[in-house]
């Protein structure tokens, strides 16, 4: 059994005499409370509460004495009030840990507890060690080089058995250690206790590298760009330019660790694509003496240009290896073009991805396809490009992509359309110094996530410790979320030319400029994360609280803190702190791996291996569709700075008419939303449908094949798809994906006239 470690908790509201026991002293006669300052192991001195005093006695005399009764409690309340008489008695203002630490074997001993003592004791100094291996270079690598589960498997989009990847796991590792050296001790020691995650620490601080962005293709294309030792002219024709447009995607991913994303790809390329109609115009001229087939035969060969193009594209994405041993995150988005080229490129990229990749027609993992709904556009039958809504409906029921954007809401959550950086991150609306709405050429600058379900299981049921401790931990991700962004500021333009001086950020720095001014006043952002509001309220209502309205409105609360801490530190420092609703791949396993060692299996917290990511209804549920969007449909006006909803269906190729009902639904109501239907295929047996999960992976229902040779099974990860048969999750992770119900209870009953009225407002 584990054994809370002794650090006992702070609180910044001082006034609140129901927290803690405090410490008593005489004073003048007189008996009052007097306020004790722990000095911290990274210097900060922070007001000392006995409650993990507690804590850490209860979890070592049940090591000792088996599970806690009452006979217990009292004997570790009377071994409490010793140790605060005794810390009352020799410390006046300042006391350190190892000083309390030593209060309470000298207690422990002195009382003959000498199991319990020998059972904290043993504790405290496996902390001690795994502090100083979480920076031991060799025992880092020796993890890698065994194959630790939790290492060689964090990013699903890596696959560790090839050398490129072993050589970054390799240098991620040294990354890592050298990293955590570089935070702030307190930063450092909240991230291993697993308190707040320092994200990328492989890349970050390490290197002064950004995460995310938008690229600015439409100037690199138009006015050309450097990759190397080579100048690139602006292409002139479509199939140039999704050529280079691989090119940059492929330098940009290798110069920073996050996703990138083009945006409204299809009006993006719709002049070149009109370069190549203007061609054919001129050669049918030339050639064909019917001026009335002139028309038909440009349009039909730009039609296949714009195809090959497209299939170029993904074909290019889908076998690119960047530095980082990965594919690249992409995503592209498209859907508001109206013209013919435009709705051509929409068009192709639909048809590519319902083909799918090479002879077996497998789903593509990359590029992310997020297809803009937008009413006068194509929500209604009478919208010019309802058609291309229409496939987009089948494409998603075939091969889960696309996600769908809904034009008015995103708006109106983030002050401006744009498609999110990689999976789900989200630029806030921003002017120029000339008014101009600026969207394209900005980035992200990191991401700290907080562990909000550890804040719900310290504070025991007590809401006023749960609000206390959130202060102290935004305190904490405040401090780290500055770091990320002064270590990026001391980037140089020439460490990453493609970003800095050739166009991808949007400006062109010449060597000596300060990178500052792509960062400062709002052009970028750096996000504060979060994972387990389901966790949070279930600590405190219990597992079924989602009907529950003042357990919801707690969790609304915990959003609305965030938003208004990020708020506060905007105002101070100029910088746009967004809050994110984490993807948490890996995450979802970490946390809640420490947190079962700390607190042990609680029910519907720790006992599942994983926490729900962001405000995400519990997996195991099965609300309707419609249920769950209502549900989560609150929470991203507290979280626009990164989101996304998920509904979670059977197969529905029979039947589009229940997506397309569900995507109306939802246009008024959440800005991004994201299809899980089961798409998984059997090359031996034939099998299409769910796969079944197994220990590690899945395997076909049909005959069992487990070969990822033969066998396609495609799962959202979070953000992105994944294909877990060659590229493994982490344990909570795949757990997380074994759990989830589908929202369409019997099969794919539901006709679009089941679903309620969609809204048009």
């Amino acid at each position: 059994m584990s054994i809370v470690e002794l650090e006992p908790q702070t609180r910044d509201d001082e006034t609140d005499g129901a927290v803690g026991t405090g410490v008593t002293a005489e004073a003048g006669g007189t008996t009052g409370t007097r306020v004790l300052q722990v000095e911290k192991r990274d210097g900060r001195l922070l007001r000392f509460d006995d409650a993990r005093i507690r804590a850490a006695l209860t979890k070592a005399y049940a090591a000792v004495h088996g599970e806690p009764n009452v006979v217990h409690r009292h004997a570790v309340a009377a071994l409490v009030e010793r140790v605060d008489a005794e810390l009352a008695a020799r410390f006046t203002s300042t006391v350190k840990i190892y000083e309390i630490q030593s209060v309470v074997e000298h207690v422990l001993l002195e009382s003959h507890e000498y199991d319990v003592a020998r059972a904290y004791i043993d504790y405290r100094v496996e902390r001690d060690l795994a502090r100083s291996r979480s920076t031991d270079l060799n025992h880092s690598i020796v993890r890698l080089i065994d194959k630790d589960q939790t290492v060689v498997n964090e990013n699903a989009n890596k696959d560790s058995e090839v050398f490129n990847t072993q050589r970054d796991l390799t240098a991620g590792t040294v990354g890592k250690a050298i990293g955590l050296r570089m935070l702030p001790a307190h930063v450092a020691n909240a991230h291993q206790k697993g308190d707040i995650h320092y994200h990328d620490l492989d890349y970050h601080p390490y290197a002064p590298m950004t995460n995310c962005c938008l690229i600015d293709f439409r100037t690199m294309l138009a006015d050309g760009f450097r990759i190397g030792n080579a100048q690139v002219e602006p292409p002139r024709s479509i199939q140039t330019a999704t050529a280079q447009i691989s090119q940059i995607i492929a330098n940009v991913s290798s110069s920073q660790y996050g996703g990138c994303s083009v945006n409204r790809i299809d009006e993006l390329l719709a002049p070149y694509a009109q370069r190549n109609l203007d061609k054919h115009l001129a050669d049918a001229a030339r050639w064909i003496p019917d001026a009335s087939l002139h028309e038909e035969y440009a349009r039909e060969r730009t039609t296949k240009d714009i195809y090959d193009a497209m299939q170029s594209l993904e074909y290019e994405i889908n076998t690119l290896f960047t530095s980082n041993g990965q594919t690249p995150f992409t995503s592209v988005g498209f859907g508001l073009g109206t013209s013919w080229l435009e709705r051509e490129i929409q068009r192709a990229i639909f048809q590519i991805r319902i083909r799918g990749l090479g002879r077996e027609g497998r789903t593509a993992i990359f590029p992310k396809l997020i297809f803009t709904l937008r009413r006068g556009v194509n929500l209604e039958p009478s919208d010019p490009n309802y058609d291309l809504k229409q496939l987009a409906v089948e494409c998603s029921t075939k091969r889960m992509y696309p996600d769908v954007l809904s034009y008015d809401k995103i708006v109106e959550l983030t002050g401006s359309f744009k498609v999110p950086m990689g999976c789900r991150s989200f630029l806030q609306g921003w002017q120029d110094a000339e008014g101009n709405d600026v969207v394209e050429g900005r980035m992200n600058l990191g991401v700290v996530t907080l562990n909000l379900p550890r804040i719900a299981l310290e504070a025991r049921g007590d809401l006023a410790r749960f609000w206390s401790l959130l202060d102290e931990r935004l305190d904490i991700a405040r401090d780290a979320l500055m770091y990320r962004v002064e270590r990026c500021k001391e980037a140089t333009p020439g460490n990453a030319p493609i970003l800095y001086v050739h166009g991808a950020f949007g400006q062109r720095l010449n060597p000596g400029d300060d990178v500052d001014v792509l960062f400062r006043d709002g052009r970028a952002t750096v996000s504060l994360g979060y994972i387990g509001l389901y966790e949070v309220a279930a600590a405190f209502y219990g597992g079924a609280w989602e009907q529950d309205p003042e357990a919801k409105r707690l969790t609304l609360d915990v959003l609305r803190t965030l938003a208004e801490r990020a708020r506060e530190w905007k105002a101070a420092t100029g910088y746009h702190f967004s809050v994110y609703s984490t993807p948490s791949e890996s995450l979802t396993d970490r946390f809640c791996r420490l947190d079962r060692e700390k607190f042990g299996a609680v029910p519907d917290i720790t006992d599942k291996d994983y926490y729900t990511n962001s405000f995400h209804y519990d997996v195991r549920k099965a609300p309707t569709p419609f249920e769950k969007l209502d549900f989560e449909m609150d929470y991203p006006q507290h979280a626009s700075g990164g989101f996304i909803h998920y509904c979670e269906y059977p197969v529905l190729q029979q039947n589009p008419a229940a997506l397309e009902a569900v995507w109306d639904y939802a246009y008024d109501r959440v800005g991004y939303l994201g299809t899980n239907t089961p798409i998984d295929r059997c090359h031996e047996c034939g099998f299409c449908g769910d796969f079944t999960p197994t220990a590690r992976g899945f395997a076909c229902p049909g005959c069992g094949n487990t070969d990822p040779r033969t066998c396609d099974v495609v799962k959202r990860t979070c953000g992105y798809l994944g294909n877990p048969q060659q590229r493994p999750m982490v344990h909570g992770r795949h757990v997380e994906i074994s759990s989830r119900v589908k929202h369409l209870p019997g099969a794919t009953s539901l006709d679009a006239a089941d679903a309620p009225p969609t809204s048009r407002g």
